[in-house]
């Protein structure tokens, strides 16, 4: 290559011209707007509920008991927040794959509350 041809990239068909040397192809940069920490605080409470729905009789009542907390959000005691998302998110990462949701969905949680 002589650095002059066309350069295909991906399979989502975009194609850039790189050329002369040094080139370096493609810098994208993607920026996330302010999240609505209500929507990601709801988005979380649903991907937990949904999990709730696909494990066994022991995750079922950890999740119960976490989510009889996490509802309560400020209202819940000191500390008590973070241990049921610990728990919840213990739960997740136990079952896999269809616990990833609410991995993530806590993750969010957690960076909003980072702030």
């Amino acid at each position: 290559m002589t650095g002059n041809e066309p350069v295909h990239i991906g399979q989502i068909g975009d194609n850039y011209n790189a050329s002369g040397p040094g080139s370096i192809g493609r810098i994208q940069n993607t920026y996330q707007g302010a999240q609505d920490p209500q929507a990601v605080f709801e988005d979380m409470i649903r991907a937990i509920r949904t999990l709730r729905g696909q494990v066994s009789d022991e995750d079922r009542q950890v999740i119960d008991e976490s989510l009889a907390t996490i509802t309560q959000g400020d209202a819940a005691p000191p500390g008590a927040f973070r241990r049921a998302l610990a728990s919840v998110t213990g739960v997740a990462t136990l079952v896999g794959e269809i616990g990833l949701p609410v991995a993530e969905a806590v993750r969010r949680v957690l960076a909003l509350l980072a702030g």
